[in-house]
């Protein structure tokens, strides 16, 4: 018999506002009615599954996985982590997806026009299944900064995107892991959007135990998908 799980009500203290001012795109794309509340029913719902058959071989690896004349150019990093749920437990067989600019700061997408080069051997994207312990791994270059135009001299710190789904609908994040150390964030307001006692949340650490010898730096970055201590969602677009 399947285990009956109420979710608790999300910690909004720990997400950025829909509206935040100093990040221009929300004051045009956020919500400006009261949201409607979701039945219960719908929210506890299981999330779809996602099968090992959907996943490459190469998903993860975005050093490998779009290669064409050799590899990607930039610092190659590891990142990896454990994906856990309200009550910190690991969430076992979830999807995770990917996605993020070069080493020149430029996502392949025909609407980024920065002018910094493309890479011919990196796509930017990824996307790997959790273990039966949460974990987690992907192999990428570790993405440059970029001009974003959100006011007068603009630029994101070194970001990653991820999307989950976890177990159930309501447990579905979109966020960013960031870099320690980086001096962006204190300029970023998406980054400064999320409120002050959550943000650490989103900074990855690095890991000498994760680093692999002559290849790549490690990145630890653990994801909670609700409860007091869930990682936040990324502002809105």
């Amino acid at each position: 018999m399947s285990e009956t799980v109420t979710l608790r009500p999300r910690d909004w203290d720990s997400h950025p506002p829909y509206l935040h001012p100093d990040y221009k795109s929300t004051v045009l794309r956020g919500p400006t009615k009261p949201l409607l509340p979701m039945k219960d029913q719908l929210r506890q719902l299981r999330a779809p599954v996602y099968g090992h058959d959907a996943i490459g071989a190469l998903d993860h690896d975005l050093t490998r996985n779009a290669a064409k004349n050799g590899a990607p150019l930039g610092e190659r990093i590891v990142v990896t982590g454990r994906v856990l749920d309200e009550r910190g437990r690991p969430v076992r067989n979830t999807l995770i997806e990917i996605w993020q600019a070069n080493a020149a700061g430029r996502y392949v997408h025909k609407v980024d026009q920065h002018d910094a080069p493309l890479d011919p051997n990196f796509l930017g994207a990824g996307r790997t299944l959790t273990d039966s312990e949460g974990r987690y791994k992907f192999y990428t270059i570790k993405p440059g900064a970029y001009p974003w135009g959100n006011h007068p001299n603009a630029w994101r710190p070194n970001h990653i995107h991820f999307s989950l789904f976890g177990e159930y609908f309501a447990s579905r994040l979109v966020t960013q892991m960031y870099f320690p150390g980086d001096p962006l964030l204190a300029f970023d307001p998406i980054f400064q959007g999320t409120p002050e006692r959550a943000r650490d949340r989103l900074i990855s650490k690095f890991s000498l135990d994760v680093t692999e010898p002559d290849f790549a730096l490690g990145y630890v970055f653990d994801i909670v998908l609700r409860g007091p201590n869930e990682t936040p969602m990324e502002t809105p677009r």
